[in-house]
Parts: C-alpha cells; sequence; structure tokens
C-alpha cells in the first residue's frame, strides 16, 4: 500500500477559515493540497460572495505557492449555472491532477451548507472534507490571531452587524469588541475576510484600502486593491 498523500483541492474564497483549513491540511500527512479552487464573478473580475478584486486573488495564491482552479460564473447567474460550472471545473481538476478524488472547505459548524456540498461534489464522485469542522469558533479565531495570520473585513451584512466594521483588521482588539451574538469567525454571514499575510504566506500584501459601497441595501463591500508602488 502506498504511503503516499491524497491529493486535495481547497475551496478558496480568499478569507480567514479556508486559510485556516489550509494550514490544518499541510500539517495532516494524509493530505497533499494541490490547488485552490475558486468561484470567479467573470462580469466583474472578483471572487464571488466576498468581492475581492481577480488581481489580490492572484497575489494570494502566488504567494501561498498554490495554483488556482477558477469556477467562472457571469453576474446575474442561476444556482444551475453555478453548479455546472463547478462540475466542469472538477473534471479540469481531475485532468490535471489524475486521480484526485477530494476538496476541503473551511466550513464550521452549519449544517445545510456542509450537506449541500456533500451532495454537490457526490454528484461528481468526489466526497468533500472539513478539517475544521466544529471546532470552537472563538477558539479558532483567537488562535487565527495569535498565530500571525492576518486578514481584513472585506463585507458585511448590515442586517447582522453595522456597516462600520467593514474594512477593519481582524485582530484581537476587533473579536474583543464584536457584538454579542456575532459569531468570531462570522460564521452565519456576519461578515467575511481577506487574508493577506502571516506564517503560510511567502510575503504580506501590501493591499490599498479603496472605497466602500453599500449593495442590495444589505451588504458592505470595503475595495482592497494591490499597492503597487509598495510592492516594488
Amino acid at each position: 500500500m502506498s504511503d503516499a498523500p491524497t491529493p486535495i483541492l481547497l475551496a478558496w474564497s480568499g478569507g480567514k477559515d479556508c486559510l485556516m483549513a489550509l494550514q490544518r491540511l499541510r500539517a495532516d500527512p494524509h493530505w497533499q493540497v494541490v490547488g485552490l479552487l475558486t468561484t470567479i464573478n467573470r462580469s466583474y473580475a472578483r471572487i464571488a460572495m466576498h468581492g475581492v478584486r481577480a488581481d489580490v486573488l492572484k497575489a494570494q495564491v502566488d504567494a501561498l505557492g498554490l495554483p488556482l482552479v477558477e469556477v467562472p460564473l457571469d453576474w446575474p447567474g442561476s444556482n444551475e449555472a453555478y453548479e455546472a460550472a463547478h462540475a466542469q471545473a472538477l473534471a479540469d481538476a481531475r485532468m490535471r491532477w489524475p486521480g484526485i478524488r477530494h476538496c476541503a472547505f473551511g466550513d464550521l459548524f452549519l449544517e445545510d451548507v456542509r450537506d449541500y456540498r456533500v451532495r454537490q461534489l457526490a454528484r461528481e464522485h468526489w466526497r468533500a472534507v472539513f478539517p475544521l469542522w466544529g471546532e470552537d469558533t472563538a477558539a479558532l479565531s483567537r488562535r487565527f490571531v495569535a498565530e500571525g495570520h492576518r486578514a481584513l473585513l472585506c463585507c458585511v451584512d448590515t442586517q447582522q452587524l453595522d456597516a462600520s466594521w467593514c474594512g477593519r483588521a481582524y485582530d484581537a482588539a476587533l473579536l474583543d469588541a464584536l457584538p454579542a451574538g456575532v459569531d468570531p469567525c462570522g460564521e452565519r454571514g456576519e461578515f467575511h475576510t481577506l487574508s493577506f499575510g502571516g506564517p503560510l504566506f511567502k510575503h504580506t500584501l501590501k493591499l490599498r484600502r479603496g472605497e466602500s459601497v453599500l449593495r442590495d441595501n444589505r451588504f458592505q463591500f470595503t475595495d482592497f486593491m494591490l499597492d503597487d508602488a509598495a510592492q516594488g
């Protein structure tokens, strides 16, 4: 029997939870993360949901030393279109890494989300892996900060958290100040993050904060751009 690690993709949103999942997988000799799987809003050249620019995503994956597998979507798009694009991306991954049949996610405790991912992958004869599942989110958030990982809030659901939180650093001060009832990892969609440095990155991304905008009268997004002058 081969002792070679099992190849696995990691669903990558650009945020802190998938970064912690990457760290956990890399520490487990059973797995070899071979690539990052990201859904891209092709109409706006941004990561779907988080709104992170595609060039920032590219800088992330370069700094993490992993190739990117894109799930391209037009906007607006249907769930059927997403699932078709996702299935095609998995097929492309199988061509690139023969034998690969696993994809990991950074989900923590939402059963309905987990069940959807399991069903979606099963249709393509893949298996879902959840390296952080069931973790205490208060402890996980503190460990993220203590280990030197760096992230910023790039999207806030203003029905759950005030818009003024968007753009802030995800650090100990933020965790101390979060209102009661807001999950410290934002697992219920209270906020999304953009990871840009720490022990898994070859170098810290130099980012420049742009404008903040409210979309759909609910979601506050803060734009972050590569600071080209600082990069050089």
